[in-house]
């Protein structure tokens, strides 16, 4: 067969000559919706792609965006990739101190930066060790004030670029797309996707048995590109020749109802928290959602009230997804084997609270203390995966982050059924899931125990309505201490971003302790699990 190169370029080209007309919504900081369409998208993503080349930027480069779901992003992520560079998407909720750590340790050349999040650059501009211009994605307003400060403006680089320029042929295991892991113990780390791994996983979203996607949908990703491309939309969709809403940064309930209804969507994607909210908007306006089929959910577990509300109220069916950076991101989604069609509803809504169902690109497996591969019976153990979108290892890292079988340890618990249906029944003791985002226990821990009033400290995470969990300080005091509950969280402040401060601290005389010395941290979360739920406080 002919050896072309599986690229990200050939996604757009396609959507470019093929669904030229299919719309594309884009909605900015102010709410105004610009409409264009994949030809307009695939033509400014070239011009983009001629001027980062007149530039000077080479074959992998590293240019960052700090950026909403907006059509600037997308023109700017297959401008980037397709000519050879690779597109860095940026968590702008992070803490200023790791955006600045993440920018400098990827080295990127160039920076993009939505209006919308422009308050980063003041008293950290400076901090930048190699970002050469940074660039404004939106409408030249105050263009004075920007050059005073060395800023130019995205609208002028799609000026100068020419509508001649072709994507060059790149190799399909070159980089195209960094995103960095958050929440993890140490410093945030790099994950390269190839374009080979970016086009397979826009193959396995597509399918039926995964998201559905299709010519005639209209996708809302409300899960933001910076979160592994929008969970694969950002490529899919012009794989497919979708219809496509980029919703902007205002991601509120009533926001995103209005799109949904206005714009007819038949699939939306965000974490549960979103979804949680739109519920509630929806109980108190009354609003009805006929266009939508489906939405997706994952980052943390769907609350089985959010599954059947949707479906009994609302008719809409929640597609649970399982993943994690590291595998680009999609493992599992929650969708039923024919056999299910003769299921109750009862039977039908515990089957859809799992976290789904293999993909044919990464095989899973449980796997006991040493290493044992357990059979699909319901047995727990660790969770591990292997794979052609699965990372073998971080950027700048010397070894493998796999073993010498090419398997990843997830850091998860689960079990897996006969049907390959995954259960995730516990995870990484050193991580929290709030709203989608994880937060380190372990750095929690450390800057707590710097406390002179603090003896010992264990940071878990405990159940919450809204974020799904939330981390709470478990707190063993020195004898004769005064210290209160806003002290020790007033001590977090200015050293960790807002969202990631503990929401309570538990006292206690003495801290469960294992044969290391350490807290039995599955002793706290068991005791404590509903400390934030009105149970035990």
């Amino acid at each position: 067969m002919y050896g072309a190169n599986l690229t990200t370029s050939k996604l757009l080209a396609h959507a470019e000559k093929n669904h030229g007309d299919t719309e594309v919504v884009s909605v900015d900081v102010k709410g105004f919706r610009e409409r264009t369409n994949w030809r307009e998208i695939g033509r400014k993503s070239r011009k983009i792609a001629s001027s980062l080349k007149g530039l000077g930027l080479g074959d992998g480069d590293r240019v960052g965006t700090i950026m909403p779901n907006t059509r600037s992003h997308l023109e700017l992520l297959y401008a980037v990739s397709g000519c050879g560079g690779i597109a860095h998407t940026i968590n702008p909720r992070l803490f200023p101190d790791e955006i600045v750590y993440i920018i400098n340790h990827a080295k990127d050349r160039l920076l993009f930066v939505d209006p919308s999040y422009i308050g980063f650059l003041i008293g950290h501009k400076h901090l930048l060790e190699t970002v050469e211009q940074i660039y404004i994605c939106g409408p030249k307003e105050n263009e004075f004030a920007a050059k005073m400060n060395g800023l130019k403006f995205l609208e002028d680089l799609v000026g100068e670029g020419s509508d001649d320029y072709q994507w060059p042929d790149l190799d399909e295991d070159d980089a195209a797309v960094l995103c960095y892991t958050s929440g993890t113990t140490g410093n945030p780390k790099g994950v390269l996707y190839s374009h080979k791994s970016i086009v397979i996983h826009a193959n396995v979203v597509s399918l039926p048995d995964s998201f559905n996607v299709s010519a005639r949908d209209t996708i809302l990703p409300i899960v933001p590109m910076f979160h592994v491309n929008a969970w694969g939309m950002t490529y899919a969709s012009a794989m497919v020749g979708a219809r496509l809403v980029l919703p902007g940064p205002n991601l509120d309930g009533k926001s995103i109802i209005d799109l949904i209804v206005q714009e007819e969507a038949t699939l939306a994607l965000a974490i549960p928290t979103i979804w949680e909210e739109v519920l509630e908007k929806l109980a108190s306006e009354g609003a009805s959602l006929t266009s939508l089929k489906r939405i997706v959910s994952g980052g943390s577990a769907v609350p089985s009230w959010v599954i059947r509300d949707f479906k009994e109220k609302h008719g809409v069916d929640v597609l649970q997804v399982w993943g994690m950076t590291e595998i680009s991101p999609l493992g599992t989604t929650n969708s039923p084997l024919a056999k299910h069609a003769d299921y109750g509803p009862e039977e039908a809504f515990s089957r859809m609270e799992s976290a789904g169902r293999l993909n044919w690109a990464v095989e899973i497996r449980i796997v006991d203390d040493d290493g044992n591969e357990l059979p699909r019976d319901g047995s727990e153990g660790r969770i591990q995966v292997r794979g052609p979108t699965v990372i073998q290892r971080y950027m700048f890292h010397d070894s493998d982050a796999v073993d010498e079988s090419g398997w990843f340890e997830t850091g998860d618990l689960g079990v897996i059924d006969s049907d390959g249906f995954l259960d995730i029944t516990d995870r990484s003791k050193d991580l929290i899931k709030s709203g989608g985002e994880w937060i380190s226990s372990i750095e929690l821990e450390e800057i707590i125990k710097l406390h002179p009033d603090v003896h010992d400290a264990a940071v878990i995470g405990v159940r919450h309505e809204k974020w799904a969990e939330r981390p709470v300080v478990i707190a063993e005091v020195v004898k004769g201490s005064k210290v209160r509950e806003n002290d020790l969280l007033d001590f977090y402040d200015g050293k960790i971003v807002k969202w990631q401060k503990p929401d309570a601290v538990i006292f206690v005389d003495e801290l469960p302790l294992g044969s290391t010395g350490k807290p039995i941290k599955r002793e706290l979360r068991e005791q404590y699990e509903h400390y934030l739920m009105g149970d035990q406080k």
